[in-house]
Protein backbone atom coordinates (compact mmCIF):
# COMPACT_ATOMS: atom_id res chain seq x y z
CA UNK A 1 0.00 0.00 0.00
CA UNK A 2 1.40 3.38 -1.02
CA UNK A 3 2.03 5.80 1.85
CA UNK A 4 0.25 9.14 1.74
CA UNK A 5 2.73 11.96 1.14
CA UNK A 6 2.29 15.60 2.14
CA UNK A 7 2.56 17.59 -1.08
CA UNK A 8 4.14 20.57 0.68
CA UNK A 9 6.93 19.14 2.83
CA UNK A 10 7.09 15.91 0.76
CA UNK A 11 7.14 13.69 3.84
CA UNK A 12 4.82 10.84 4.80
CA UNK A 13 1.61 12.27 6.23
CA UNK A 14 2.28 10.94 9.73
CA UNK A 15 5.70 12.62 9.67
CA UNK A 16 4.50 15.89 8.09
CA UNK A 17 6.31 18.92 9.51
CA UNK A 18 4.01 21.61 8.13
CA UNK A 19 2.67 22.29 11.64
CA UNK A 20 6.08 23.73 12.52
CA UNK A 21 6.35 26.12 9.56
CA UNK A 22 6.45 29.71 10.81
CA UNK A 23 6.02 32.39 8.11
CA UNK A 24 8.66 35.09 8.56
CA UNK A 25 9.47 38.20 6.56
CA UNK A 26 13.27 38.15 6.51
CA UNK A 27 14.86 41.29 5.11
CA UNK A 28 18.10 39.65 4.00
CA UNK A 29 17.85 37.08 1.22
CA UNK A 30 19.09 33.60 2.16
CA UNK A 31 20.60 31.05 -0.20
CA UNK A 32 21.26 27.56 1.09
CA UNK A 33 23.82 25.50 -0.80
CA UNK A 34 22.86 21.99 0.18
CA UNK A 35 25.03 18.91 -0.19
CA UNK A 36 23.18 16.21 -2.21
CA UNK A 37 23.32 13.78 0.73
CA UNK A 38 21.15 16.18 2.75
CA UNK A 39 18.36 16.60 0.22
CA UNK A 40 16.25 13.70 1.53
CA UNK A 41 17.57 13.67 5.09
CA UNK A 42 14.44 13.51 7.27
CA UNK A 43 16.29 14.97 10.26
CA UNK A 44 17.49 17.94 8.24
CA UNK A 45 16.24 21.44 9.00
CA UNK A 46 16.39 23.09 5.58
CA UNK A 47 12.83 22.17 4.57
CA UNK A 48 11.44 23.80 7.71
CA UNK A 49 13.72 26.81 7.32
CA UNK A 50 13.10 27.45 3.63
CA UNK A 51 9.34 26.98 4.06
CA UNK A 52 9.29 29.59 6.82
CA UNK A 53 11.41 32.36 5.30
CA UNK A 54 9.81 34.44 2.56
CA UNK A 55 13.20 35.15 0.94
CA UNK A 56 15.02 31.85 0.75
CA UNK A 57 16.15 29.48 -1.96
CA UNK A 58 17.90 26.13 -1.81
CA UNK A 59 20.40 25.01 -4.44
CA UNK A 60 21.51 21.38 -4.25
CA UNK A 61 24.99 20.39 -5.37
CA UNK A 62 28.63 20.06 -4.43
CA UNK A 63 30.34 22.21 -7.04
CA UNK A 64 28.72 25.54 -7.92
CA UNK A 65 31.36 27.04 -10.20
CA UNK A 66 29.12 26.67 -13.24
CA UNK A 67 25.78 26.41 -11.46
CA UNK A 68 23.44 28.81 -13.29
CA UNK A 69 21.14 29.35 -10.32
CA UNK A 70 24.02 30.29 -8.03
CA UNK A 71 25.71 32.45 -10.65
CA UNK A 72 22.42 34.35 -10.99
CA UNK A 73 22.41 34.91 -7.23
CA UNK A 74 25.96 36.30 -7.33
CA UNK A 75 24.96 38.67 -10.12
CA UNK A 76 21.82 39.92 -8.39
CA UNK A 77 22.98 40.19 -4.76
CA UNK A 78 25.87 41.40 -2.64
CA UNK A 79 26.66 38.01 -1.09
CA UNK A 80 28.52 36.95 2.02
CA UNK A 81 29.16 33.47 3.41
CA UNK A 82 28.25 32.42 6.95
CA UNK A 83 31.16 30.14 7.81
CA UNK A 84 33.61 30.20 10.75
CA UNK A 85 37.35 30.70 10.58
CA UNK A 86 40.31 32.08 12.52
CA UNK A 87 40.42 35.44 10.74
CA UNK A 88 36.71 35.77 9.98
CA UNK A 89 34.75 38.79 11.21
CA UNK A 90 32.38 37.92 14.04
CA UNK A 91 28.80 39.13 13.94
CA UNK A 92 27.63 41.51 16.64
CA UNK A 93 24.54 43.57 17.31
CA UNK A 94 25.87 46.39 15.17
CA UNK A 95 24.18 46.66 11.75
CA UNK A 96 26.12 45.19 8.86
CA UNK A 97 27.25 47.82 6.37
CA UNK A 98 27.35 46.88 2.71
CA UNK A 99 30.39 47.50 0.61
CA UNK A 100 30.51 51.00 -0.83
CA UNK A 101 31.13 49.40 -4.19
CA UNK A 102 27.70 47.79 -4.33
CA UNK A 103 24.12 48.93 -3.94
CA UNK A 104 22.77 45.42 -4.43
CA UNK A 105 20.58 43.86 -1.73
CA UNK A 106 22.34 41.63 0.78
CA UNK A 107 22.31 37.85 0.54
CA UNK A 108 23.56 35.40 3.15
CA UNK A 109 24.92 32.11 1.80
CA UNK A 110 24.78 29.05 4.06
CA UNK A 111 26.35 25.64 3.43
CA UNK A 112 24.18 22.73 4.53
CA UNK A 113 25.73 19.36 5.31
CA UNK A 114 28.03 17.66 7.79
CA UNK A 115 31.15 19.63 8.74
CA UNK A 116 33.27 17.31 6.61
CA UNK A 117 31.04 17.74 3.57
CA UNK A 118 30.61 21.50 3.78
CA UNK A 119 34.37 21.89 4.16
CA UNK A 120 34.78 19.91 0.95
CA UNK A 121 32.17 22.10 -0.74
CA UNK A 122 34.13 25.17 0.27
CA UNK A 123 37.39 23.72 -1.04
CA UNK A 124 35.79 22.77 -4.37
CA UNK A 125 34.42 26.25 -5.03
CA UNK A 126 36.85 29.12 -5.45
CA UNK A 127 33.92 31.49 -5.81
CA UNK A 128 32.77 30.61 -2.29
CA UNK A 129 36.28 31.08 -0.95
CA UNK A 130 36.33 34.59 -2.40
CA UNK A 131 33.09 35.72 -0.76
CA UNK A 132 33.25 37.95 2.32
CA UNK A 133 32.76 35.76 5.39
CA UNK A 134 31.08 36.25 8.74
CA UNK A 135 30.77 33.96 11.74
CA UNK A 136 28.58 33.80 14.82
CA UNK A 137 29.90 34.68 18.28
CA UNK A 138 31.19 31.58 20.08
CA UNK A 139 28.47 31.83 22.74
CA UNK A 140 25.84 31.40 20.02
CA UNK A 141 27.81 28.99 17.85
CA UNK A 142 27.99 26.51 20.73
CA UNK A 143 24.39 26.85 21.92
CA UNK A 144 22.72 24.43 19.53
CA UNK A 145 19.70 22.35 20.50
CA UNK A 146 19.85 19.95 17.57
CA UNK A 147 19.16 16.87 19.69
CA UNK A 148 17.87 14.54 16.99
CA UNK A 149 21.09 14.16 15.07
CA UNK A 150 24.68 13.31 15.95
CA UNK A 151 27.02 16.22 15.37
CA UNK A 152 30.81 16.45 15.30
CA UNK A 153 30.86 19.05 18.08
CA UNK A 154 28.72 19.17 21.20
CA UNK A 155 25.94 21.75 20.95
CA UNK A 156 26.77 22.47 17.30
CA UNK A 157 24.12 24.42 15.42
CA UNK A 158 21.75 23.17 12.78
CA UNK A 159 21.44 25.19 9.58
CA UNK A 160 18.13 26.54 10.85
CA UNK A 161 19.58 27.77 14.14
CA UNK A 162 22.65 29.32 12.53
CA UNK A 163 20.50 31.12 9.97
CA UNK A 164 18.02 32.45 12.55
CA UNK A 165 20.80 33.66 14.85
CA UNK A 166 22.60 35.43 12.02
CA UNK A 167 19.48 37.07 10.60
CA UNK A 168 18.42 38.32 14.03
CA UNK A 169 21.81 39.98 14.58
CA UNK A 170 22.08 41.33 11.05
CA UNK A 171 18.60 42.81 11.02
CA UNK A 172 18.98 44.61 14.34
CA UNK A 173 18.55 48.19 13.14
CA UNK A 174 20.16 50.03 16.01
CA UNK A 175 23.45 49.54 17.81
CA UNK A 176 22.38 47.84 21.00
CA UNK A 177 23.88 47.21 24.41
CA UNK A 178 21.84 44.03 24.70
CA UNK A 179 23.60 40.69 24.75
CA UNK A 180 23.41 38.70 21.52
CA UNK A 181 21.05 36.10 23.00
CA UNK A 182 18.68 38.86 24.14
CA UNK A 183 18.60 40.16 20.58
CA UNK A 184 17.71 36.67 19.35
CA UNK A 185 14.96 36.20 21.92
CA UNK A 186 13.32 39.54 21.07
CA UNK A 187 13.49 38.97 17.31
CA UNK A 188 10.86 37.48 15.02
CA UNK A 189 13.11 34.44 14.57
CA UNK A 190 12.54 33.25 18.13
CA UNK A 191 9.12 32.01 16.98
CA UNK A 192 10.78 29.66 14.50
CA UNK A 193 13.39 28.60 17.05
CA UNK A 194 10.57 27.67 19.43
CA UNK A 195 8.96 25.62 16.68
CA UNK A 196 12.35 24.02 16.05
CA UNK A 197 12.32 22.73 19.63
CA UNK A 198 8.92 21.17 18.95
CA UNK A 199 10.24 19.76 15.66
CA UNK A 200 13.08 18.07 17.54
CA UNK A 201 10.75 16.34 19.97
CA UNK A 202 8.37 15.41 17.18
CA UNK A 203 11.20 13.68 15.34
CA UNK A 204 12.28 11.93 18.54
CA UNK A 205 8.81 10.44 18.85
CA UNK A 206 9.65 8.20 15.88
CA UNK A 207 12.84 6.90 17.50
CA UNK A 208 12.56 3.82 19.77
CA UNK A 209 13.33 4.83 23.36
CA UNK A 210 16.12 2.27 23.51
CA UNK A 211 17.97 4.30 20.85
CA UNK A 212 17.41 7.72 22.40
CA UNK A 213 20.44 9.13 24.20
Amino acid sequence: MTRAICQHCLRPSKACICQFITPLNNKIHVVILQHPSEEKQTKGTVTLLSSSLNQCQTIVGESFTENEAFLAVLKRFHCFLLYPGEQVETLSVEPLTKSNESDKPLCMVILDGTWKKVYRMLQLNQTLQQLPRLQLPEALASSGKYIIRKVAKNNALSSLEACCFALALLEEHEVSTKKEMSVIESSQYQKLLDKFDEFNHFQLSFVPKAHQS
